[in-house]
């Protein structure tokens, strides 16, 4: 399958790209300000129109003949982005026409072979405003006027930026599971890949940061084709000091967004981070499979070993949904226990995937109303009809109730555990949704 592209916006200094950003994905994510060369960190956000995802991703103000060292890596991190990228927008400002930075930049992206959109900002009084005309001379086609501020226009740019996205987000090419290695850096990673397989596939190194790419390695088992996408480790968002690493991170999420299931590998003598946590809610939240293995188990003592079920009771209460996915202790050093992984993989795949009978789930959730009510509040009584599984890949259920707004999310918490309790979805994500009764009040 493929994950969804990535679109980044270029420009020079001070032309509006953050304030676009901004606008495209509909929130204040990206630091605004009239001085230029504000951004020099990139950012990268997930944005949706017409039901396409796509990673947009904002850059520094880029001069390309300067010499000093900050001009430099931003022009290394803005060529590192049109590497990256599938579209490039670039934008210019109307107000200040055109630069010859404009003209140097422009001839740079014509050299790319990538789909570029010319965006000419600062557009405000449209559609009376032809200031844009001025652009057709950087030779890079119908410039579209926008003005970011306001957000004339942007409606029209994102349907633009949809016509220009390669085909196929998202959208499986086989009946593979596609399996994403993550984790911080330096836990093993890669070396959990290469024992999977037999074969020394990555690089492995003792250094962290080794893996800048995500690396898609095919293998079979039990007759499953599986597809393991090792990543670069993802560090706290303030850590991701460099271009590259920041690339990483990127490619990170995306791997991570294309995945059926996700092993987050975490180091056995370290324990889990609050960095690991986070790591797996983004799994989780995306709706993937998840198994977490501890790697490099053989560096504990035997007398230490029982510190193995201290953590995972730990964990859980600091993160419930860890409850629901399967811990594996590994050595990928020695092999110990780490085939294990792959039984587990195509577990969880298979639990992702499980679909349950409807007369099935109302029997289960009327053994749970009768076991425990919802609570009632003043006025009328609150009532749960049926249920019925809506989806797959991960499992979601609907409950019809007459006042669905009226309960808790204590009780879904409740029925989602006994749901757990009945068919188990190991170690993947599961969703109730309430819904209101058709034709009734």
């Amino acid at each position: 399958m493929r994950g969804a592209p990535t679109v980044a916006i270029v420009g020079r200094p001070n032309v509006g790209k953050s304030t676009l950003f901004n606008r495209l994905i509909g929130r204040r994510a990206a630091i605004v300000d009239d001085r230029p060369g504000v951004t020099r960190d990139r950012h990268f956000a997930s944005a949706e129109w017409n039901g396409r995802r796509f990673w947009l991703v904002d850059t520094g103000g880029l001069v390309p003949r300067a010499a000093d060292s900050l001009n430099r890596a931003v022009r290394e991190q803005v060529v590192q982005a049109v590497t990256e990228s599938d579209v490039l927008l670039l934008v210019v400002d109307v107000a200040e026409g055109v630069h010859p930075i404009d003209l140097d930049i422009a001839q740079e992206l014509r050299r790319t072979g990538r789909s570029v959109l010319l965006i000419a900002n600062k557009a405000d009084h449209l559609p009376d405003d032809t200031r844009h005309l001025a652009f057709y001379e950087l030779g890079l086609g119908d410039p579209i006027p926008v003005s970011a501020a306001v957000g004339k226009s942007s409606g029209d740019l994102l349907d633009r930026i949809v016509d220009e996205l390669p085909p196929g987000d998202l959208t499986p090419d086989d009946d593979a599971i596609h399996v994403a290695i993550v984790g911080r850096p330096n836990v093993g990673k890669s070396s959990i890949v290469n024992r999977l397989v037999g074969r020394e596939r990555m690089v492995v190194a003792t250094e962290p940061g080794t893996t800048r790419d995500a690396v898609d390695t095919p293998f079979d088992y039990a007759g499953r084709a599986l597809v393991f996408i090792d990543t670069a480790g993802l560090r706290k968002r303030s850590r991701v000091e460099d271009d590259v690493e920041f690339y990483s991170t990127l490619r990170t999420a995306r791997a991570i967004e294309r995945a059926d299931v996700c092993i987050l590998v975490v180091d056995a003598a370290e324990g889990m981070h609050a960095q690991d946590l986070k790591i797996a809610t983004q799994v989780w939240a995306r709706g993937a499979g998840l198994i977490v293995a501890v790697n490099k188990w053989d560096l504990i003592p035997d007398k230490d070993a029982n510190t193995a079920v201290r953590g995972e009771r730990l964990l859980k209460e600091r993160a419930p949904f860890l409850d629901f996915i399967p811990f594996v202790y590994v050595s990928a050093k020695t092999g110990q226990r780490v085939s294990r992984l792959l039984d587990l993989i195509v577990t969880v795949a298979q639990e992702r995937t499980k679909r349950v009978p409807t007369a099935e789930v109302n029997r289960v959730l009327e053994a749970l109303v009768e076991r425990q009510q919802p609570p009632q509040p003043v006025g009328e009584s609150v009532r749960l009809f049926y249920a019925t599984q809506i989806g797959t890949s991960p499992p979601r259920f609907a409950v019809v109730s007459n006042r669905p707004d009226a309960i808790p999310e204590s009780y879904v918490r409740y029925l989602t555990r006994g749901f757990r309790d009945a068919w188990a979805f190991t170690g993947a994500p599961l969703a109730i949704k309430l819904r209101r009764r058709q034709g009734r009040r």
